[in-house]
């Protein structure tokens, strides 16, 4: 598959799933699915981020990663 994250997108993924993370760490809900589903959000901005591949982007031909000729 090509890599549709560029650098800039990373980092914004990674600082957002820190702080969604802890976020949902430290804060008590009365619904658990909600901590849950913080939890599954962060660790797919994590995968994507690492991974440098995001289906989403795939689907709507987004690309954030520049191209090396």
């Amino acid at each position: 598959m090509k890599k549709t994250v560029g650098s800039t997108d990373k980092i914004i993924r990674i600082v957002l799933a820190i702080i969604i993370g802890y976020y949902a760490y430290t804060t008590i809900f009365e619904a658990a699915w909600l901590q849950t589903v913080l939890y599954v959000v962060t660790a797919i901005l994590l995968i994507t981020a690492f991974t440098g591949l995001c289906p989403l982007y795939s689907i709507l031909k987004i690309n954030t990663c520049k191209l090396k000729k």
